[in-house]
């Protein structure tokens, strides 16, 4: 399969923590939202063939180390406001001296920073990504620290709700960034469209909207996605795909899950 985004400037491994986490006990009502900035339309009703400019969601941003930038991710809600998700092809080749969130990245060449640069303080992956790199945990969650006035970066941008086990078949709404040689600007797109189980992967959902370039590997997966100020629920991150229109996701299961509740407590 191919991956969309995978990094090849890796200098380190990044060390994963494997210690298990508990219950987190956080509710959805907890989830702050970025305002909706004035003007700007939510994705078009129905089902896309083709991804659309996204305009600004602060809560998607790329992953940064220096002064390059690869692969997609985005805020997730959490009790202590600091996790991210991507693919986990996405976090395991840079070192986490140097290894940053960037939040509404937009911009040529070494882009603007409009929410600043989150530093990545642990990273987390399931061990069947560890042992083998199978594409149904393609998966990661990122711990970020504050900023330098002490805000989480969900407080800043807001985040979406995880959720666990989503059924075969759903509506979602995708926004990530392609690659500089398709996407200049360094905005992101988005689509809205309907996705299934994939056939030859099961425990994989597949999508099909062309403009899913490398880079966007890490995209969110959100169902009732309504704009920045209500970005719904993610279900998982775009992991790769045979072309730019045909794109998969490793779900989120109860293994991400664990996941997940460790980065809550890195």
């Amino acid at each position: 399969m191919r991956r969309l985004g995978a990094v090849s400037r890796a200098v380190a491994l990044i060390a994963v923590v494997t210690a298990t986490g508990a219950g987190c006990g956080w509710s959805a009502a907890s989830s702050p939202q970025a305002e909706r900035t004035p003007g700007e339309a939510a994705p078009p009703p129905g089902v896309q063939r083709d991804a659309v400019p996204a305009g600004q969601v602060p809560s998607v941003g790329v992953l940064v180390a220096g002064d390059e930038h690869a692969c997609t991710a985005s805020v997730v809600a959490s009790p202590h406001g600091n996790v991210v998700a991507t693919a986990a092809h996405c976090a395991t080749g840079l070192s986490l001296d140097s290894l940053e969130f960037a939040p509404g990245f937009s911009g040529s060449d070494k882009g603007t920073f409009p929410y600043g640069r989150w530093k990545v303080r642990a990273v987390q992956v399931d061990e069947r990504w560890t042992a083998d790199h199978e594409d149904a945990a393609d998966f990661a969650f990122l711990t970020v620290e504050p900023d330098a006035r002490g805000r989480s970066v969900q407080s800043v941008v807001g985040a979406s709700v995880p959720e666990w086990g989503a059924g075969p078949d759903e509506r979602v709404t995708v926004v990530g960034y392609p690659d500089p040689e398709h996407n200049p600007g360094n905005r992101p797109v988005m689509c809205t469209t309907d996705v299934h189980q994939d056939a030859d992967e099961p425990a994989m959902m597949r999508m099909e909207c062309g403009g899913f370039w490398v880079g966007t590997s890490g995209s969110p997966w959100l169902v009732d996605y309504r704009g920045p100020g209500r970005l719904g629920r993610i279900i998982g991150v775009l992991s790769g795909g045979d072309t730019d229109a045909e794109s998969t996701a490793a779900l989120f299961d109860a293994k991400a899950r664990s996941a997940y509740e460790r980065a809550t407590q890195a």
